[in-house]
């Protein structure tokens, strides 16, 4: 059974990219690596280095899609490709900074996720176990990511949390993988 929509979460550094770029290569389709980063400053920019290092003896291709996720997931899903979104936490401060209604984007892209035509892996970070954060923007988008998470999940037919490395299915698909 093909594992249509996959959603993979954990914390900063937990392995959960390297994770999600297996499961996507695992179709043996061609795979679209969607990037949702903007390289503000050198550090994001070392950072995007190496991601893109870590997939480069792979054949990705990667669409960048900061804010038009949703568009990225309907133009690139399909029955010959797989689609890795890296990532969902990325995309949230980007919507949010845009200033656009974090509601109604999450629907428009559960809506393009729910009408895929191929498998898509997303990776998330799990933002709720650390402190309180102390101000306001900061609280507000702790609970948009929670609940984006939330919902991604509850359509994914495969949930998977990666701590130091190492994967914990948390939803499966009804039928063997």
């Amino acid at each position: 059974m093909t594992v249509r929509l996959s959603l993979v979460i954990g914390g900063a550094r937990s392995g959960k990219s390297r994770f999600a770029e297996g499961l996507a290569a695992v179709h043996g389709l061609d795979l679209v690596y969607v990037a949702t980063a903007e390289a503000y400053d050198d550090e994001m920019r070392d950072r995007i280095a190496r991601h893109q290092a870590d997939r480069a003896d792979r054949d990705w291709r990667t669409v960048d899609a900061p804010l038009a996720l949703t568009e990225a997931v309907a133009a690139e899903a399909g029955p010959n490709r797989a689609l890795l979104v890296d990532c969902l936490t990325l995309w949230l401060s980007n919507v949010m900074l845009a200033g656009l209604d974090v509601e109604h984007e999450g629907g428009r892209l559960l809506s393009a996720l729910a009408a895929a035509r191929g498998p898509v892996v997303l990776v998330s970070n799990e933002v709720g176990y650390g402190v309180v954060p102390d101000n306001a923007l900061a609280r507000a988008f702790r609970d948009h990511q929670g609940r984006l998470n939330q919902r991604v999940a509850a359509i994914a037919d495969r949930v998977t949390l990666v701590a130091a490395g190492l994967p914990l299915d948390l939803k499966l698909p009804k039928e063997p993988l």
